[in-house]
């Protein structure tokens, strides 16, 4: 894909899968939300997740955005990142705010609490890309796929 693509492709899907190294050597994958933000991903979790953990240890993770059912529908992204952990609650919480914006539409005041009552205990990830390797079978000459 050309990187039109891969960022039109990024900002029309809902899932990217986060590859972190495991302290026993196995890529631990995870799903998370995520926005774009200046061409990064952006994505929160728990503090105490074990996704964190690895980070603590080694601030890199791969990541996948994937689509497609059958074979010649197969497309996705796969970037090899660096990861920032942002500790601080207020960007923590403007970044919340603007996942459910992004995947439910406006906050409700119910859902703003909640946020501002899941920041503390929550940390935003910002995933800065070294590399990327893309696919789109749709592309494939009919007999390939």
């Amino acid at each position: 894909m050309s990187a039109a693509e891969v960022d039109a492709f990024v900002a029309s899907q809902r899932t990217v899968i986060c590859a972190t190294n495991g302290r026993d050597d196995f890529p631990h994958l995870m799903p998370l939300w995520y926005v774009v933000r200046a061409g990064e991903l952006w994505a929160w979790t728990f503090a105490k997740s074990q996704k964190v953990r690895n980070l603590e240890r080694a601030a890199r993770a791969t990541l996948q955005v994937a689509s497609g059912d059958a074979y010649s529908e197969l497309r996705g992204v796969m970037l090899k990142t660096d990861v920032t952990i942002h500790r601080d609650t207020d960007r923590v919480q403007a970044l919340g705010l603007e996942l459910f914006a992004r995947y439910e539409g406006e906050p409700t005041e119910q859902r703003r609490e909640m946020v501002r009552a899941q920041a503390p205990k929550r940390v935003a990830l910002q995933f800065t890309e070294r590399s990327r390797a893309s696919w789109d079978h749709r592309k494939l000459a009919p007999e390939a796929r």
